[in-house]
């Protein structure tokens, strides 16, 4: 597509929706689709637009670190949680962290967020959306939509149960009698709740928990909601749009009800809506998901700007916790390069727990076992779903990061820092945009004593902090916050400034045995490369430089040590856990 101005840029985009629409709707009539268009436009105000969106396009570089973290992580007395957040920011991360994704901030009735009863509030003990507003001035913000679900408790539902008023046919109801046996479950609790309504008893979907009850996207008034939710956010600053759960949007009963057809196209559709409205806005899809399903949405660079690329945090645990790094090889290898316009989202650590199901194909059962039972006696749980011939299989690692290092699987030793360090080192040089979680960046414990308040595995690690208490551990450089806070920052720091670590910049995997986990990068330009050589296991590496084939007019050096590299014939000794960062560029 063109960047030009163009008179025709209006007509393109009621093209490109009806298109979309024709997709989703198919069996609705094309009246009533160009209807239905003019009104998604018209709700994104794009009755007159000028210029047609460029396509392959990247809006971000290599100075782009995102914080994951909740609105409400931090507190101190007398001030808005988002106004304690944005002090962090600016107080501790200054020059360090560029965008920020604040975690559900909406009104809710459980699972920390993700189960929003107004989509249009901010949670009061969050803040307000002066807050927000102010937060998307200064740093890139993603905001999550939950497209998936919402609260049994929101007006939605309870107009639901009293069959009138908005939202009273914007839910999935099946029928308990329905084939049901393929649909793929993230969770062991029954699929249906069933509920007294005005209009008799109904049998309402529920993908994730009998609280959270699935939207029917069949009704177009839902999309039309949603829509309306997406300007809305625009409206208010939000840049990167995160669609929660999307792969269990669409249910067609007889299917998996898993990566439909018309969930991808409602990606493409939302895609197009918010590229004409902010050419540089983002969306980004959350699918906890097999690695080839996962890739898919990118589409032919027309789908998600980016993906999370859920099998690096087991993979890459897996790699430390053995000192092997075999699988996580052979899982690079099969990674294609993202498209100009697309990106992978790098995060080892989240709000959520450690993924299993993007491991499956790529993990054999046995060192998945091994990496499970490893967790738990770190003080993690595992969280369960259930398949369809009544077996639980484990879908997710409960721990903090820095705990799920602190030891191998022969037991916990005192490389528990250089271990966690080096992760994070390597999530920093691959190929894509770095998503790092607020507690990571703090190096934060299991927090057992939220787990048992909350009843939730996952409160694990969303422990709430008291904003002076954490500023003089971060301090203290006695402390292992410290020590990893310090660190943290200064390898960001280091990351941001290299040009081969833009998050399109060419990524070769290489070849040097188990211990030694090694990438090539190549700055866009080609003009900066980086050998990114990590030692993954708890004993000493020896590496060869002519391994790497160095070109031997330019000067190397480790970015991260300073060690100048002048002899390229040299052998090297690489301490447990250390990286290097090899740049014939300073």
């Amino acid at each position: 597509m063109s960047s030009r101005t163009s008179s025709s840029a209006s007509e393109q985009l009621g093209f490109q929706v009806l298109n979309h629409l024709q997709v989703i709707y198919a069996e609705e009539r094309d009246e009533a689709l160009l209807g239905l268009a003019s009104e998604l436009v018209e709700i994104m105000r794009l009755q007159q637009v000028g210029t047609i969106p460029l396509s392959h396009k990247n809006d971000w570089n290599e100075a782009d670190v995102i914080m994951i973290t909740y609105g409400d992580s931090l507190h101190q007395p007398g001030k808005r949680a988002l106004t304690t957040l944005h002090q962090f920011l600016h107080e501790q991360c200054e020059g360090v962290i560029n965008g920020v994704h604040v975690l559900p901030f909406f009104p809710y009735s459980s699972d920390d967020g993700f189960s929003v009863s107004d989509y249009y509030k901010v949670r009061a003990s969050v803040g307000e959306w002066g807050d927000i507003k102010k937060l998307a001035s200064e740093f890139r913000l993603m905001s999550d939509v939950v497209i998936n679900h919402c609260s049994s408790e929101s007006g939605w539902f309870q107009n639901f149960i009293k069959g009138e008023g908005v939202g009273h046919d914007y839910f999935y109801v099946a029928n308990p009698d329905d084939d049901l046996s393929q649909v793929v479950r993230p969770r062991t609790t029954p699929l249906l709740r069933e509920v007294e309504t005005a209009k008799g008893v109904k049998h309402v979907w529920c993908t994730f928990s009998h609280d959270q009850v699935d939207f029917d996207f069949r009704n177009t008034d839902v999309l039309k909601e949603f829509v309306k939710v997406v300007r809305f956010y625009l409206d208010n600053g939000v840049n990167i749009f995160r669609l929660d759960a999307v792969a269990f949007l669409w249910k067609e009963v007889g299917s998996s009800c898993l990566n439909l057809e018309q969930t991808h196209e409602i990606v493409r559709l939302l895609r197009v809506l918010i590229e004409f409205a902010c050419p540089t806005a983002m969306i980004i899809t959350e699918t906890n998901i097999p690695s080839r399903e996962n890739l898919s949405y990118f589409g032919n660079a027309n789908e998600a700007h980016c993906v999370y690329n859920f099998s690096l945090p087991p993979l890459l645990l897996h790699a430390l916790l053995t000192g092997q790094s075999f699988y996580l090889k052979q899982w690079m290898m099969s990674m294609p390069p993202a498209q100009d316009g697309t990106a992978y989202f790098n995060f080892i650590a989240s709000h959520d727990g450690i993924g299993l199901r993007p491991v499956e194909g790529i993990l054999p059962d046995d060192e998945v076992e091994k990496l499970t039972e490893t967790m738990q006696a770190f003080g993690g749980h595992i969280s369960w779903r259930a398949l369809d011939n009544g077996v639980n299989k484990p879908y997710e690692i409960n721990i903090t990061l820095f705990e799920a290092l602190k030891g191998t699987i022969e037991g916990e030793d005192v490389l528990g820092v250089e271990r966690f360090l080096c992760a994070h080192t390597i999530m920093l040089a691959l190929e894509g945009i770095p998503g790092v979680y607020f507690q990571s960046l703090l190096g934060s414990l299991n927090d057992h004593e939220r787990v048992a308040m909350t009843g939730s595995f996952r409160s694990i690690n969303r422990h709430h902090w008291d904003y002076h208490a954490l500023v003089e551990l971060l301090g203290d450089d006695k402390s292992h916050y410290g020590r990893v806070f310090t660190a943290m920052k200064r390898l960001i720091s280091i990351r941001t400034g290299q040009s081969a670590f833009h998050p399109n910049a060419t990524q070769f995997t290489l070849h040097l045995g188990e211990q030694i986990f090694g990438f090539w990068r190549q700055g866009l330009n080609r003009r900066q490369s980086i050998f990114c050589l990590n030692n993954i296991s708890d004993k000493p590496a020896v590496l060869l430089l002519s391994d790497l084939n160095l070109i031997s007019t330019h000067q190397w050096s480790d970015l991260l040590s300073g060690n100048v590299f002048d002899d390229l014939h040299a052998t090297v000794e690489i301490a447990p856990y250390q990286s290097i960062w090899l740049s014939n560029e300073k």
